[in-house]
């Protein structure tokens, strides 16, 4: 039996392939063994998405959000899945949530690095 891992690269090529039906079946093989994988859920979330699958692909999406509040690809996901339903307002909550998050990883490595364009600048 093949590995979490391996299935979920397995997925990736599958995806890779546009073969997005046979990438969410390998995906969940691969969630059944790692049910909390983050990255597996995303993949898979996205998958969901470019087979129409819009509402599983947002549920999926929203979750991963949850398991990795930190992640900026994860909020980038979910905001591509929410501008596809015609849910504007909520898909640029999201991308500015990832914009946010990117700048505070930047900053880890960079402290002066400037805020994302449209971000609120406080005067000190």
């Amino acid at each position: 039996m093949a590995s979490a891992a391996e299935l979920y690269r397995q997925g990736l090529t599958l995806y890779g392939k546009r073969d997005y039906v046979a990438a969410v079946a390998v995906y969940r093989q691969a969630l059944a063994e790692r049910p909390e994988w983050s990255d597996c859920m995303q993949a898979m979330g996205m998958a969901l998405m470019h087979d129409g699958k819009l509402a599983e692909a947002f549920a999926t999406l929203e979750r991963v959000t949850e398991l990795a509040p930190e992640d900026p690809l994860a909020f980038t996901s979910l905001s591509m899945c929410l501008q596809r339903m015609d849910k504007i307002p909520e898909a640029e909550t999201a991308q500015s949530k990832a914009r946010l998050l990117s700048w505070k990883q930047e900053l880890k490595t960079n402290p002066h690095a400037p805020p994302p364009a449209g971000a609120i600048q406080v005067q000190s």
